[in-house]
């Protein structure tokens, strides 16, 4: 499966996705950036006069490249893509430095298991300046959607 192909099987509209392009993935793990744009509703509230970019969407970023995207690939065999994809389980993420609006951040995945439909991944987000801004490990799990979604 090509990077092309795992980002056309990502379960997310236009408003909630966070991954402009995937750099590198392979059954080990899997590097991407996203670009957090100054005009996201988020800005508007958090913190006023101070934008921040939410620690829950720094997660979201990391999940999405490190996570799902992994998870897509690895399982490509299975038809991901038919009614497939993966969930967030948990998460325990450590931030170190604020991501402001306009900046571009990478994520960099690797893989600790994957069994019993189970991916479990050591993941860190990276600022343009090479900088971790956060990092930790977060599992998810496949998932099958409703034939009526």
């Amino acid at each position: 499966m090509t990077k092309e192909e795992v980002l056309e099987c990502l379960p997310y509209g236009p408003s909630f996705l966070f991954v402009d392009a995937l750099d590198h993935i392979d059954n080990e793990g899997a590097t991407g950036h996203y670009t957090f744009h100054p005009e996201m509703e988020c800005y508007k509230g958090h913190f006023i006069k101070y934008p921040v970019t939410p620690g829950v969407l720094l997660t979201e970023v990391m999940a999405q490249i490190g996570l799902v995207c992994l998870g897509i690939y690895i399982t490509a065999d299975m038809e991901t893509c038919k009614g497939r994809s993966f969930a967030l389980t948990s998460s325990e993420v450590h931030f170190r430095l604020p991501v402001f609006p306009g900046e571009k951040v990478t994520v960099i995945s690797e893989k600790v298991y994957f069994r019993f439909g189970k991916l479990k991944c050591k993941v860190k987000l990276n600022n343009s300046e090479g900088k971790e801004v956060c990092s930790g490990i977060i599992s998810g799990m496949i998932i099958t959607r409703p034939t009526n979604a």
